[in-house]
């Protein structure tokens, strides 16, 4: 066998060895893939409240209404002192001033001011949830007219949320064990995971309960920490 034979013969072996491992690398990239989503999520008591709360006052004047409801407004924030509400758990979430057009012009006039409404609201962290329904009622005695809702939350939810992470996981990889089995398929490494999100809702009321006897009717509830995660596992070749 001459050289030339010779040289053939290596190139046609690196030619099929070059093609082989081609076909086993596209091979691999064509495993099958299964991706599932877990949620989890940790249920607790709330130990704190967000409340939004202040004064609306209407008055023929711009000066006379935003007076009234600055009035108002100064003792909702002598009371949340009084009651042991820290500076830092308050804070303005609204001032507005706007006129009051009339509505008895003429269509061929122009609408008149008839006075002016003023507002200002102030939201507030509440951290003693048996205080709060005494503390609301408090407010409206002191001439509070407005109320945009009560929040009930955690302080701190960070290792709630974590706790949420892996329960998320957990049902993420007790999914794709469900999936893998049921297609008699044997289930691979973890390809790769992407949180979906983490999320801190609104309580869920689970009833009525005076906070006292005087107090405004408040329930609790829970709040349910949630998140969801997106797994993704090879499938192993038989």
């Amino acid at each position: 066998m001459d050289l030339e034979d010779v040289m053939h013969k290596t190139t046609a072996l690196l030619v099929a060895f070059i093609a082989l491992a081609g076909m086993s690398s596209a091979w691999a990239e064509t495993l099958g893939q299964i991706t599932v989503t877990g949620e989890g999520s940790v249920r607790v008591v709330p130990d704190m409240a967000v409340i939004t709360v202040g004064a609306s006052a209407e008055a023929d004047t711009a000066k006379a209404a935003m007076d009234e409801t600055s009035q108002v407004t100064a003792a909702i924030l002598e009371r949340l002192a009084g009651s042991g509400v820290a500076e830092r758990d308050v804070q303005t979430s609204d001032l507005s001033l706007n006129p009051l057009w009339s509505n008895r012009a003429a269509s061929d006039q122009r609408p008149k001011i008839d006075g002016y409404q003023a507002s200002n609201r102030v939201t507030v962290r509440v951290r003693d949830l048996e205080a709060l329904g005494t503390l609301l009622d408090a407010l409206l005695s002191d001439g509070a007219n407005t109320l945009g809702g009560v929040q009930f939350t955690v302080s701190d939810p960070e290792p709630l949320l974590n706790e949420a992470r892996v329960n998320a996981v957990a049902d993420a990889r007790a999914r794709a064990e469900l999936l893998a089995t049921a297609a008699d398929v044997v289930l691979g490494p973890l390809i790769s995971l992407t949180e979906g999100g983490a999320f801190v809702p609104r309580a869920e009321t689970i009833g009525m309960a005076r906070m006292a006897d005087a107090a405004v009717p408040m329930a609790q509830g829970e709040v349910n920490i949630s998140a969801n995660v997106t797994l993704v596992y090879q499938i192993k070749p038989e």
